[in-house]
Parts: structure tokens; C-alpha cells; sequence
């Protein structure tokens, strides 16, 4: 099951990029927004321009609904397979670019 739950949350991250792969990619680098330790993202700056802003609101919609589905076909609450996919985005995050640690960003 773990398996399981790992391939649909990696399937997530993909599908939750994919979208936006461009703007998301140069927000990150930019140093705008990063991976929160939930598994949403966040604003590093709170000045950031309203696109940025729009971008994160958009992706995290779509990693609540995705969120939800893993937790529903799984049997665990949605916060437990935001917090596993919090993990893995963590761990995927490139070099140089944020992340969130004990409600800190933190550049990787």
C-alpha cells in the first residue's frame, strides 16, 4: 500500500507541475515561491507579483482536489497525503530553491 500511495502521490506532483510547468519553474527560481511543509505552496515574498499570486492559488486548488482523491482512495485523512507529498516535493525541490522547514523558508 505504501508502494501504492507513493506512485499516485508521485503522479500528483507530475500532474500538479505539468500545468504550469513554466510559470511554476521561473517563480521557483526566482525565489518567489516555494514548497510548504503542508504540501501546498507558499509565497517566500508577500510582494510578489499578482500573476504569482494567481499561480499559487491555482496550483493549490488542484493539490487539494488531488489531495483529497489520494486520501479518499487510501483511507487516510487528506492532511496525512499532503504532509507525504510535502515530503516527497521537499526532496525533489532543486537546488537554489525554496522550501519550507519549522515555518521558515529555507533555500535548498
Amino acid at each position: 500500500m505504501k508502494k501504492l500511495f507513493k506512485v499516485l502521490l508521485l503522479s500528483l506532483l507530475l500532474a500538479s507541475y505539468g500545468a504550469f510547468a513554466a510559470d511554476l519553474t521561473t517563480a521557483k527560481a526566482q525565489g518567489l515561491v516555494g514548497e510548504q511543509s503542508d504540501g501546498y505552496l507558499g509565497l517566500v515574498k508577500n510582494d510578489a507579483p499578482a500573476d504569482v499570486k494567481k499561480l499559487v492559488v491555482e496550483v493549490n486548488g488542484q493539490r487539494k482536489t488531488h489531495f483529497s482523491e489520494i486520501a479518499a482512495k487510501n483511507g487516510i485523512p487528506v492532511t496525512e497525503a499532503a504532509k507525504v507529498f510535502a515530503r516527497e516535493a521537499a526532496e525533489r525541490t532543486l537546488p537554489g530553491n525554496y522550501v519550507q522547514k519549522a515555518g521558515a523558508w529555507v533555500r535548498k
